[in-house]
Order: structure tokens, then sequence, then C-alpha cells
């Protein structure tokens, strides 16, 4: 016995990171089908391979796409039916000082961070269940300021505000809808973003020393929270922003 026992998930952007740590987790807690979706059918297909589970539908395309959400939508359908959980993790971080910003990297990062969010959830809704777990990927970037990521951090400021629009809305169906939101975590992401010229090379040193708990978090301790959102053991929680963050942003 599982804590997701006959769920049926979606995980976006679930091919590498914490996507793919939540995939594995959710198998872990014997979910029943899980569709995952990447840009890219290659990595699609190594994550695949590391889930090991029959039980596991990949979906390539980008989220962003109208047309790419109405063939996610009929594989949905097509097989399953129904959604028990959704899992907003698809998101991209990139990094620019102001007055250096682009219309593209506005563009980018709103489309994928924001939009993509909206209309997922807006496609996908009429396959949730009542009483459905959605959780939003959000970042403790949403409340702490740091050069180079005012476009991000106002992009994950947004997700904060649907999960309590939101919750409001569906609360009618008891569908709940929280945002998961993570610190410093040790993934190809974070590292991507140390190699980014401009940053000072004491990028990763400076920010543990502003962990309470002293080191970075991991992509397995993120994916267990997630369960916790998608379980009933958060039966009584909506709304909320559970920061997984060492404490980086609460002290």
């Amino acid at each position: 016995m599982g804590k997701l026992d006959g769920k049926i998930a979606l995980i976006t952007g679930a091919s590498r990171g914490i996507g793919l740590a939540i995939a594995q987790q959710f198998i872990a807690e014997n979910v029943q089908h899980l569709f995952i979706t990447g840009r890219h059918q290659n990595t699609l297909n190594e994550a695949l391979e590391q889930l090991r589970s029959q039980n596991v539908t990949t979906v390539q395309g980008d989220v962003s796409d109208m047309t790419h959400l109405d063939s996610l939508y009929q594989i949905i359908q097509q097989h399953q039916q129904r959604l028990d959980i959704i899992v907003v993790n698809a998101g991209i971080s990139p990094l620019a000082l102001l007055g250096s910003i682009t219309e593209n990297d506005f563009d980018q990062t709103f489309n994928i961070n924001v939009k993509a969010i909206v209309f997922t959830i807006q496609k996908l809704l009429p396959l949730l269940t009542d009483g459905a777990s959605i959780i939003l990927m959000g970042s403790v970037s949403s409340i702490k300021g740091h050069p180079m990521t005012s476009i991000y951090s106002a992009s994950k400021a947004a997700v904060r505000s649907f999960a309590r629009c939101w919750s409001m809305e569906l609360k009618h169906r008891r569908i709940r809808v929280n945002t998961l939101s993570p610190g410093s975590i040790d993934t190809e992401m974070i590292k991507n973003v140390a190699n980014t010229q401009g940053i000072k090379a004491t990028f990763i040193s400076d920010l543990i020393s502003a962990v309470p708990l002293n080191r970075f978090g991991t992509s397995d301790e993120v994916a267990k929270t997630a369960v916790f959102l998608a379980s009933d053991d958060s039966s009584y929680i909506t709304g909320i922003e559970l920061f997984i963050d060492g404490g980086r942003g609460q002290v």
C-alpha cells in the first residue's frame, strides 16, 4: 500500500531534476498511473528508463503551446479519462540585470513560468476529479530579492497568487491548490546558474551561507513534500505556499 494508491497523476517538466524526483516518489507511493511531460523525447526516454514502471506515459511537448496542451488533454482522456493530481513543475530561470533585460527574456520566462500554468490547469480542469490536488511549483525567489532574478522572481510571485485565487474558485469541488516552493536545491539548474556569465565565483558558497541548515536541499526532499501535498495526508491544506528551503526565506 502507498499514499497514492489508485491515483492518476500528471507531472509537467518531469524528464530531469525535481520533476523526475517527484515522479520517482509517486511511483514509490504506488500511483496507479503517471503522465510526465518534457520538451525533448530523448530526455523523456531516459527518464522512463530510470522510472522502471509500466504505469508511466511520456508526452513530448511544450506546455506553453496551446496545440501541445490540446494533445496532452486528448492523450490523458483517451488513456485514463481522469486526473487526481497535477504537479505543474515545468519552468525556466534565466538571469539578467535591469538594463540588459530583453523582450525575449521577459516573454520566454512568462510564457513558460506563468502562461503555461494558467492554460495547463484550465485545459485539464474537466479531467480533474472532485477532491483532486493541484501543486504549483514556486520558488523561495518569490519572496527574496537577488540581483539578476527580477523577471524570474516576478513569475514565481504570480504562481503564488494563482494558488490563492484558484483554491477559492475550486473550493466547491474540494480541489486543493497549493504552491510548493523550493529554495537552494542541488540540481543541474542551479549549477547552470552558477556558470552563467556575470555570476560571482562565490555564488554557491554565498547561497549556502544564507541557509540556516547550512547546505543545499535535495530533489528527493522536495519530492517527498510533493507526495504529502498530493496525498490525503494534507486533506485540510489548501491555498498555502510550503517552503522547502532550509529556512533560507524564513529567517
